[in-house]
């Protein structure tokens, strides 16, 4: 018998911060070096977005994104440009 697949659509409060976390990773550890953000500017986009009232959870409430993905990209824009 098959394992049950895991859901790739959850609510946050269905996910375990520490399942949230590991998939983050796992996807910024994807990226390819040429689209990925300097740390420096990568940590500065994250300190711009933990200021921003849109910020909720994670996500960002005005275009839906999981901001530290978005932030990661460098070809990525905050939608209220504020990086």
């Amino acid at each position: 018998m098959a394992a049950p697949s895991k859901c790739r659509r959850c609510l946050l409060r269905d996910v375990s911060p520490e399942d949230y976390q590991k998939y983050v990773e796992s996807v910024l550890l994807k990226i390819p070096a040429r689209d990925r953000t300097p740390d420096s500017v990568y940590a500065a986009r994250l300190d711009a977005c933990r200021r921003c009232d849109q910020l909720n959870g994670g996500t960002c409430m005005g275009c839906g994104c999981l901001v530290e993905l978005r932030a990661a990209y460098a070809r990525q824009k905050c939608p209220f440009r504020t990086w």
